[in-house]
């Protein structure tokens, strides 16, 4: 095996119905890529992405008591800099993760209003049906948002 083999997943999310809300399935290789995944669906259910540029890169750093609150806090914190600083995200590097702590790098674009056309608004991911499931070697995730 190439020691820079990455599994590559067949689909990164799928967004799924819920009753007055929103949600998605993300998929990935490791819970790294499930992350980064999560996030991209979350800013997929808000606008195109391909609409969007990574002009602005920034850093965040997160901690929680255990990796559901810390994949709830990680989009959670990604959908208050959207709505505090108008910057929609569409890549994540995700360079260290543990069970109660997240480090990441996320690259998007400020929002303009006469060029970018926004889906819906997210008014928060919540704890309702949230699963993290390690299963054929890979990793998933639910989470629905508060819409």
């Amino acid at each position: 095996m190439c020691p820079n083999w990455v599994r590559i997943v067949e689909k990164p999310f799928e967004i799924i119905d819920h009753t007055a809300d929103i949600g998605i399935v993300a998929y990935g290789a490791d819970i790294k890529q499930v992350f980064a995944n999560a996030a991209i669906g979350l800013f997929n259910l808000m606008a195109d992405l391909d609409d969007f540029k990574e002009d602005i890169k920034r850093e965040l750093e997160l901690s929680a008591e255990d990796v559901e609150v810390l994949l709830v806090e990680w989009l959670n914190e990604l959908i208050y800099i959207f709505d505090v600083e108008h910057i929609l995200f569409k890549r994540f590097e995700i360079d260290k993760l543990s069970n109660t702590e997240i480090k990441a790098k996320c690259f998007g674009e400020k929002i303009q209003p006469g060029q970018h056309k926004l889906k819906r608004e997210i008014k928060a991911a919540t704890y309702h049906m949230l699963r993290i499931i390690k299963e054929d070697g890979g990793y998933k995730v639910q989470v629905i948002f508060d819409i």
